[in-house]
């Protein structure tokens, strides 16, 4: 006699798995001026959504010209004034705005003023993003930083340079 599995197929199941992150709140990863803030992360979305706080001291690169092949990325300015690449233009994005940069997009981001500037960045799908944030305050925080560890990070984590001769986010 086969086992019967007793399923409700007709009506949902209501769980409360809501997360709510008050400001300051998350696990924070700091290198100088540079921090990042994990709120939504990778496992409480499961993979669907990477949220984010970024905090970008002044004149501080980003992230240089490169694309992603299977997420999107969006970026919200919280806090000064965000200059965004995007493929063969610049843009200012002011507190307040919004720059969504979809896969195969070329783009890069840095904080050209000479104040703080923070954002809440957005992975979606997430991939396991919070990785690449660990390695990369790993690779940044050796000198000299190694490019071909930078690079096997970033292909890793769905990140793939423009132009590798220019892909560390070192201001020459």
């Amino acid at each position: 006699m086969e086992k019967q599995i007793k399923a409700d197929y007709f009506n949902d199941e209501l769980i409360d798995k809501a997360v709510v992150f008050q400001p300051g709140e998350g696990e924070a990863i700091r290198m100088g001026g540079f921090a990042c803030t994990f709120k939504v992360t990778s496992e409480l979305s499961n993979n669907q959504l990477g949220l984010y706080e970024i905090t970008l001291p002044p004149l501080t690169i980003g992230a240089n010209l490169h694309y992603h092949r299977f997420m999107d990325e969006t970026f919200i300015v919280n806090k000064g004034t965000l200059t965004i690449s995007v493929a063969d233009r610049q843009v200012e994005v002011k507190e307040g705005g919004v720059a969504y940069i979809p896969r195969f997009t070329p783009h890069g981001f840095r904080n050209d003023s000479n104040e703080e500037v923070t954002l809440t960045l957005i992975f979606n799908p997430s991939m396991n993003r919070e990785g690449f944030f660990y390695g990369l305050f790993e690779t940044l925080s050796e000198q000299p930083v190694d490019p071909e560890k930078y690079l096997k990070l970033y292909n890793k984590y769905d990140s793939f340079p423009v132009d590798k001769s220019d892909m560390l986010p070192i201001r020459k």
